[in-house]
C-alpha cells in the first residue's frame, strides 16, 4: 500500500477546507486528481486514502473514479498523448494521426510505451473542432497537427525534451498537471505567460474589439496572476467599494393616515406570491378546525354493507366486465364463495365477532 506523503495530506486537508463542512464530500473530485499526482494513477490505496479523509466507503469513491476518463486506474506515462478521431477532426485527418503514432510507438489505445514516457489515447472530442485535427499532451493543445508533426511531438518528449503547445501554458507532466487539476497553481516560473492563444481566438477578440465590445482597459499581454496576488488585487477593490459607497440617507417620515395614527405600516394580506397564497391554501393551519372541536360535525362511517350486498355487488361488476379473452377472472368460482360466506356468518354468530376471513378449505385465519 502506498503510503502518501505529507506534502499530499497537508494538500487534501486545504482541498477540504474550500467547503462547508457538511458538504466536504464535494471534495472527492480534486482529491483524486491529487492522488494522482503523486502515483500518476488512482491507485487502489488512493482511493482508500480519498475515502479515509471523506469519511466514505471504497465502493463509494471507485464509483466516481471509475466515471470520469481523466482518472486513470492503471499506471499511465509520463506524458498523455491524445489525438481525436471524432467527426470533425476524423474528416481532417485526425484517425490518421492516430494510425501512424500507435505504429511508430507500438502500442494501441489506453497503453504505455516500454519507457514509461507516453501512454497513447483516442479522445472523442477534445472540443476544438476550429483547430481541428487536435492533439493534446497531458491536455495542453497542439492545433492543425498532420502525422509528420505528430510524430516530431513524441519523438522530443521521449528525448526528454517539452515542446511548447500551439495554445496554454508551457508543457508540464500527466503528474505536475493533475496538481494543477486539484486546483493548485503551477509553480514554475513563467509557466503560465508562455503560451499564446491561437488564431481562431484571436479572430473573435480582434471582432470584437472592431464592433466594440471588448472589456474595458483588458490586456491580452497581462500574465495571469497567482493567488496570492489575486486575492490581494480582490481585497483592495472590495475596501475601495466599500469606502466609495454613500451614507444612507434617512427615509423621509410618512405622513400620518387621516385617523391621526402613527403606527408603521403593516404589509396588506394580499401582498403575497401566488406561490405562498396556494401553499397556504392547500395547508390547513391554526384557523383549521379539529375533528373533536366543540361545534364541529365530524362524519362517520355508516354501517358497513351486509356480505349479501357485497357479494351482488361483484357479482354485478363481474357481469358487466366479461373478460377479454378465455382467461376467467380471478374469485368469479360461486362454490368457493358461497363456502367462504357461510363459514363467515357461523364464525360472527359464534363469538359475536364482526365477519373473520376464511380460506376456501373452510381453515379460518
Amino acid at each position: 500500500m502506498t503510503v502518501f506523503t505529507e506534502e499530499t495530506r497537508e494538500r487534501a486537508r486545504e482541498i477540504i477546507a474550500r467547503y462547508p463542512a457538511d458538504r466536504s464530500r464535494s471534495a472527492l473530485l480534486p482529491l483524486l486528481h491529487l492522488v494522482q499526482s503523486e502515483e500518476g494513477y488512482v491507485s487502489p490505496a488512493g482511493v482508500e486514502f480519498c475515502a479515509e479523509v471523506l469519511g466514505l466507503n471504497k465502493a463509494q469513491v471507485g464509483a466516481v473514479a471509475t466515471f470520469y476518463t481523466m482518472y486513470k486506474r492503471k499506471p499511465t506515462g509520463d506524458y498523455l498523448v491524445s489525438v481525436c478521431t471524432n467527426t470533425m477532426c476524423n474528416v481532417l485527418g485526425g484517425q490518421e494521426v492516430y494510425d501512424t503514432l500507435a505504429e511508430h510507438l507500438g502500442v494501441g489505445h489506453d497503453e504505455t510505451t516500454a519507457d514509461g514516457k507516453i501512454t497513447l489515447e483516442h479522445a472523442e472530442c477534445l472540443a476544438a473542432c476550429d483547430y481541428g485535427p487536435v492533439m493534446t499532451v497531458n491536455y495542453d493543445f497542439f492545433d492543425n497537427v498532420d502525422p509528420q508533426g505528430a510524430l516530431g511531438v513524441v519523438e522530443e518528449l521521449r528525448a526528454g525534451g517539452r515542446p511548447m503547445p500551439t495554445r496554454g501554458a508551457r508543457l508540464c507532466t500527466l503528474k505536475e498537471m493533475a496538481v494543477q487539476l486539484a486546483g493548485f497553481a503551477d509553480e514554475r516560473d513563467g509557466a503560465v505567460a508562455d503560451g499564446g492563444p491561437g488564431e481562431a481566438t484571436l479572430r473573435g477578440l480582434r471582432l470584437a474589439e472592431q464592433h466594440g465590445i471588448s472589456v474595458p482597459g483588458f490586456d491580452p499581454n497581462t500574465p495571469i496572476r497567482s493567488k496570492a496576488e489575486a486575492d490581494k488585487a480582490a481585497a483592495e477593490a472590495k475596501a475601495r467599494a466599500e469606502a466609495a459607497k454613500p451614507a444612507p440617507a434617512a427615509e423621509p417620515a410618512k405622513p400620518a393616515a387621516a385617523t391621526g395614527s402613527t403606527a408603521p405600516d403593516v404589509k396588506a394580506p394580499d401582498d403575497k406570491s401566488p406561490q405562498v397564497r396556494t401553499a397556504e391554501t392547500r395547508q390547513p393551519d391554526a384557523r383549521t378546525a379539529v375533528p373533536d372541536a366543540p361545534g364541529t360535525k365530524v362524519p362517520t362511517d355508516g354501517a358497513p354493507p351486509a356480505p349479501r350486498d357485497a357479494q351482488a355487488a361483484e357479482a354485478a361488476g363481474a357481469a358487466a366486465n366479461p373478460p377479454a379473452g378465455d382467461g376467467k377472472p380471478a374469485g368469479d368460482e360461486a362454490g368457493a364463495q358461497q363456502r367462504n360466506l357461510k363459514e363467515a356468518e357461523a364464525g360472527a354468530g359464534a363469538n359475536g365477532a364482526g365477519p373473520a376471513v376464511a380460506s376456501e378449505t373452510g381453515v379460518q385465519k
